[in-house]
């Protein structure tokens, strides 16, 4: 996809009231060729008070280019397996989290804020269940090396409400940080673990508008819970997001077009309730 459509994507989503939007991902261009525009894409967003852009980085390459192109948070992945972490990241867990800790420093230096992502937290497509300690043992890593927040990622979407509880527990054991939470829904868990999370004390959710995504590294991981339906269902609840439903499903309709499929969440087919 051209680099006028994901600005205009971009807006889009910025004019339907969203306040933390990840933008863009300093990797490798070789290894993932549709990221590869990211500072020009920077170049180009609106800018407002009080929205803020991040961008996904995994090694000390990927902050210099954020640096450059004036992100204003930085999000830093640490696989929580070996064997994922090495195919997504070409390191171990040890040299993530060493990675993490240098990286961590350099960007608070020049003023951005800092979340570490757990990928894998609720299971690895390689190496299967992934223990709360060893999970929570890395969170105390990148709290101890200062992380601003903590993400928790079921980057396959294995996890269901029960692993949500269990995994907060562990990880509120070691650090009392924020608490994000990205989840996919390749087993059509991840908006009950969504509310899940909310009920166990999320700062803040991930989602993907439509539900488009997934990992390139990951077997059969498909999209993110859709930012939308997330955002009817948290409305639902009584929980107030600032997002604007009309505007979200526009957002979604506008990247389903450029993207030649229709996008996977389902308030775009099913309408508002009540209608407006």
């Amino acid at each position: 996809m051209g680099t006028d459509d994901k600005v205009a994507y971009i807006a889009a989503l910025a004019g339907a009231g969203l306040t933390r939007i990840e933008a863009v991902s300093f990797v490798h261009p070789r290894l993932v060729p549709q990221m590869a525009d990211a500072e020009q894409v920077m170049a180009r967003v609106p800018r407002r008070d009080g929205l803020s852009y991040i961008g996904l980085i995994v090694n000390e390459r990927g902050l210099e280019r954020a640096l450059d192109s004036g992100v204003d948070e930085v999000n830093v992945t640490v696989v929580a397996t070996e064997t994922l972490s090495r195919r997504n990241q070409r390191m171990s867990v040890a040299g993530a989290l060493g990675s993490f800790a240098a990286v961590s420093a350099r960007a608070h230096a020049a003023g951005l804020r800092v979340t570490a992502t757990v990928g894998a937290a609720f299971g690895c497509p390689f190496e299967g269940e992934v223990p709360p300690g060893q999970v929570a043992a890395i969170v105390r890593r990148c709290a101890e090396a200062g992380a601003d927040e903590i993400a928790l990622a079921d980057t396959i979407g294995v996890g269901v409400p029960a692993d949500v509880r269990h995994l907060t527990e562990a990880v509120r054991a070691v650090t009392d940080l924020p608490l994000r939470f990205h989840f996919h829904n390749t087993r059509n868990t991840g908006y009950a673990n969504a509310l899940a999370a909310v009920e166990a004390g999320a700062s803040a959710l991930d989602a993907s508008s439509g539900g488009i995504g997934g990992c390139p590294f990951a077997p059969a991981a498909t999209g993110n819970i859709a930012t939308e339906d997330l955002a009817y269902a948290l409305r639902r609840s009584r929980i107030r997001t600032g997002a604007d439903l009309r505007r979200l499903t526009e957002a979604a309709a506008f990247i389903g077009e450029r993207l030649g499929s229709p996008v996977p969440a389902l308030l775009g087919r099913a309408g508002d309730f009540p209608p407006p």
